[in-house]
């Protein structure tokens, strides 16, 4: 009875990886149950992981022109900025709700490759921002070693998808 009733509240068997994103239900369920305190406070969150991010890696501020020369406390007073924030936290947001559909999910990891391509963002500059998602997560959620796995998956699948088309957009530059 106990394995029906599982079968029935996951949808199927919850140990069963998808072929297209390399997670299991389980997995997708710990990514998003981890992810909603995130999203609650989306643009303070977001704003502190790009603010952890400029100080890990200075170099990165280069790509935002319009905090060039703003003092990391003062980068949400600055009307584009917080609005590169919104589009960030929301376009993670919508990779994490549905990672149920990861075809949908690999759809967009794509057209956020192109975008950042034609900007001549690099591999190294999204590889460099998963180390401070990383670090940010453990230091702010405290997450078990197997929501940190789910989400380094997570984070692995949506990066296959969006380094097919930045690469590509560096190729044709």
């Amino acid at each position: 009875m106990g394995a029906l009733l599982s079968y029935i509240w996951w949808g199927g068997d919850p140990d069963v990886v998808n072929e297209i994103s390399g997670l299991t239900r389980r997995e997708v369920y710990l990514v998003q149950k981890s992810w909603a305190p995130v999203n609650a406070d989306k643009v303070n969150n977001g704003a502190e992981l790009l603010r952890r991010f400029f100080t890990a890696f200075p170099a990165s501020k280069e790509f935002f022109k319009m905090i060039k020369n703003v003092p990391d406390d003062q980068y949400l007073t600055n009307p584009q900025f917080k609005a590169h924030v919104i589009n960030l936290m929301t376009s993670l947001n919508l990779a994490v709700e549905n990672m149920n559909q990861p075809e949908i999910v690999a759809a967009m990891m794509n057209k956020l490759g192109e975008s950042h391509g034609r900007r001549k963002i690099q591999e190294k500059n999204f590889l460099e921002l998963k180390q401070v998602i990383v670090k940010m997560f453990i230091e702010v959620l405290k997450l078990d070693e197997t929501t940190l796995g789910a989400w380094g998956k997570t984070v692995d699948f949506w990066y296959k998808h969006l380094f097919e088309t930045l690469n590509k957009a560096e190729q044709t530059r």
